[in-house]
């Protein structure tokens, strides 16, 4: 239980100090400023006293921490908040508000006033308004290899109308179609082929509007029906122009402003990024409308180059434009990397002849619609911080975005909005919007001035009878003047400020931070407690900043005394006769430090009364006695003690350099701690003794009086005794390997006995013999 309070105790401790030290810092921060905008622009803790006679009466700066201000009896602090004023108009559905004025977002403006650091927070509330306004234009890629696919739409344009009926009451309906550029290598410029690429088809072109965004549905199958495909030399390339025109031709496409706009984006062909250098076309394409009025046809499709991904990305955010890629299987992959680069974007797998084009948008445009993100285009000095509350009571801060809504879900984002700094346009605006709904609207005014410099009175006589301009409660000079009240004149144009006197270095504030400069000289500011004083040419020291020992100032007056260094230019001990060290801390006794009449056993020095072993030495200890890698105190000692104890060994000279004193005892007791040592002398004798440490820790030897000598031996008995063992033993292994040799002999010669007794010899022939007569008998005698 004690560590955990002792815990507690440190991280209170620990939090103090940290505030202490960052409202210090702040409080420094704050000083630096001669204004009354520049002190609210400093920091979010900054505030301002407008009291005239302020720093006259408390010795502080105008420009300081807004809650020592107050502290210190200002009753006029200028430390204004950021404030917000929000324009609302109720969410509505497209039944009931007019054609194209159905609101998706509220608030829909909110005027801001940012002071640095001091943040505002507002909340984005409200379902997603219902029966939303929806323009859909399906732009279709109409090579020859897409014809079965537009038959099928003829049939489909009806359904597609009536399924998004459903969705939503306020449904238009547009169509468009795109081939390639009309120059080689992607067409042949045959004059032929330029006028019928194909047998049936239609001459080449980059983009048509075919038919505007409008509520006929009947004209839109009609219009269907009488398209014709055409042709082209390689796979069509010209999808990312017309979805450029397509975005940034809003008139002649026919997008509302209030309405989700989507485009249906159909092709067998995965040629996003094509290389029109090929074609001789090198300008690049610049993100404007280029529909002819009449034709309706894309005019500048074999002078610009392609869009790249990205910027059709920004114009498409721009206008609020979402693309619905419905591909056939094998191009699906590339269209769904693609929906990566473009918000908001969707991919689908288109079928052969498009019958599933239907469910496709319906899919999609459920995809689209239960997704929520937030963006913004903020400026440099503002930043903002999203925390969003998705249905279910989902709050995760940092993120932009709500998904897997239904329609009528409420989603709420709360938004931190700071300013940073200070820019030099102090009017600014930008916007947050949902992905593809209506923007909010917000109006930024920097709050980096203040409300009473527009009080401000000119060559005021409170700064020394017009010298300056009174503002806020302080005097701003004149030109050739300054100082408080403007007092103090210099036709010296070097001088930065007219203040440079009374800065140390640039890095350091003026007067340190504890002063007012007046005519080129610091003016130290009082304390409140009198016996503190602030002192220096730059305020830089003080009687009350120095070191502390046992919590008195330079460990008390009988110590030393806090004074200003001259050299150093900061506050620090001056400590008195017999002490010495930062706080004074150290006494200059050594007694404490003596092992006999040597300080610390000469293997180290003396300091605040201990011993403070040599770095490079292998002795320890609070006298430098101990030496834990050397011989014991036995074998250190035996010389002293032999010289001391009998008068033998050393010589006086050097005897009288032992450190340790000998005291002779008849019974000697080996201390706690000790060991009993054993030193042979010159009469080959034993001296006893041992050692201990006095109350002043230095080593004290005690030797017994008696030393122990020993008779000496006659070698040659010694001698003779081991030459007769060496024979005995000698005699003795030579008896036993003898019997071994016998027993072993005995044991062989009974063996080969049984052996031979039991052995019959037996008559047999040579089996290899034969005699040297043989006889043979005819067999046919006698027949």
């Amino acid at each position: 239980m004690a560590w955990k309070c002792l815990l507690v105790l440190t991280i209170a401790f620990s939090a103090g100090q940290l505030y202490r030290t960052y409202a210090q810092t702040s409080s420094s921060a704050c000083s630096d400023a001669k204004t009354c905008g520049e002190c609210i622009s400093l920091d979010s803790s900054c505030g301002w006293c407008t009291l005239l006679n302020y720093t006259d009466d408390t010795g502080n700066p105008q420009c300081d921490l807004a809650s020592s201000l107050s502290q210190r009896g200002c009753s006029q602090i200028v430390d204004p908040d950021s404030t917000m004023v929000l324009g609302w108009i109720s969410l509505s559905n497209a039944g009931s508000a007019p054609q194209g004025q159905a609101v998706q977002v509220r608030p829909q403006q909110v005027d801001l006033k940012l002071r640095r650091g001091k943040p505002v927070v507002m909340t984005l509330p409200g379902p997603t308004a219902e029966d939303y306004p929806v323009d859909l234009y399906y732009v279709m890629d109409l090579s020859k290899s897409m014809e079965d696919d537009l038959s099928k739409l003829m049939d489909l344009g009806d359904i597609l109308a009536s399924e998004m009926k459903n969705i939503t009451s306020n449904f238009r309906l547009g169509f468009g179609s795109f081939v390639d550029k009309t120059v080689m290598p992607y067409v042949s410029t045959v004059p032929e082929k330029l006028i019928a690429p194909c047998t049936g088809c239609e001459a080449p072109y980059g983009f048509k509007n075919v038919l505007p965004l409008n509520e006929n549905t009947n004209l839109f199958s009609e219009t269907v029906m009488n398209q014709r495909a055409s042709g082209n030399l390689d796979a069509p390339e010209g999808g990312m122009d017309a979805l450029m025109q397509i975005t940034v031709c809003g008139n002649q496409i026919g997008w509302r402003e209030n309405a989700r706009h989507l485009v249906i984006y159909t092709t067998d062909s995965s040629s996003i990024m094509p290389e029109t250098k090929l074609g001789g076309i090198i300008t690049p394409n610049d993100g404007q409308c280029y529909l002819d009025p009449i034709s309706q046809n894309y005019t500048m499709s074999h002078y610009l180059d392609y869009p790249s991904i990205r910027h059709l990305n920004a114009k498409m955010r721009e206008n609020s434009v979402i693309p619905i890629f419905a591909v056939i299987q094998k191009e699906f992959e590339i269209y769904n990397n693609l929906t990566q680069y473009i918000e908001g974007a969707t991919a689908g797998i288109l079928a052969q002849d498009s019958n599933n084009i239907v469910q496709l948008v319906k899919d999609n445009y459920s995809k689209i619609t239960s997704r929520v993100e937030v963006v913004d285009d903020a400026p440099e000095n503002v930043t903002i911080d999203y925390g969003p509350h998705c249905p279910g009571g989902q709050v995760t801060p940092g993120s932009q975005v709500c998904e897997g809504l239904q329609l009528g879900d409420t989603v709420n984002f709360t938004l931190t909005i700071t300013a940073t700094g200070c820019p030099p346009n102090k009017y600014q605006q930008f916007t947050v919007r949902p992905l593809i709904q209506r923007e909010l609207k917000v109006n930024v005014e920097f709050a980096c001035d203040c409300d009473c410099e527009a009080q401000k009175v000119e060559n005021s006589q409170v700064c020394s009878g017009g010298n300056g301009t009174l503002e806020c409660g302080s005097c701003i000079c004149n030109p050739g003047h300054y100082g408080r009240y403007c007092e103090c004149s210099s036709d010296d144009p070097t001088l930065e400020d007219n203040d440079a006197p009374c800065d140390i270095t640039k890095h350091i504030h003026r007067c340190s931070g504890r002063g007012s400069c007046v005519c080129g000289n610091c003016i130290c500011f009082p304390r409140p407690n009198p016996s503190e004083v602030v002192s220096g040419t730059f305020c830089e020291c003080d009687n009350f900043n120095c070191d502390r020992y046992l919590g008195e100032l330079c460990g008390g007056s009988d110590r030393g005394q806090c004074v200003c260094d001259e050299y150093t230019r900061r506050s620090q001990c001056r400590c008195r006769s017999g002490y010495t060290g930062d706080a004074c801390e150290c006494s200059t006794r050594v007694d404490t430090c003596m092992t006999g009449d040597t300080i610390c056993n000469g293997e180290g020095v003396c300091i605040c009364g201990e011993c403070k072993c040599n770095a490079g030495s292998s002795y320890r200890g609070a006298l430098c006695q101990d030496c834990p890698t050397c011989s014991g105190q036995c074998s250190r000692n035996e010389e002293c003690v032999q010289c001391k104890a009998f008068g033998t060994g050393l010589s006086k000279a050097d005897c009288d350099k032992c450190p340790f004193p000998v005291i002779m005892v008849d019974n000697l007791e080996i201390p706690t701690g000790s060991e009993r040592c054993l030193a042979e002398d010159e009469d080959d004798c034993s001296i006893i003794f041992t050692y201990a440490k006095s109350a002043n820790l230095a080593l004290i030897l005690y030797v017994q009086k008696e030393k122990v000598c020993f008779e000496p031996v006659d070698i040659m008995h010694v001698i003779i005794g081991i030459v007769v063992g060496i024979i005995i033993v000698g005699l003795a292994l030579l008896l036993v390997w003898r019997l071994l040799v016998y027993v072993q002999d005995s044991r062989e010669f009974a063996s080969f006995e049984k052996e031979r007794a039991g052995t019959h010899w037996g008559q047999n022939e040579n089996p290899i013999y034969k005699p040297s007569t043989s006889t043979f008998k005819n067999p046919t005698y006698q027949k």
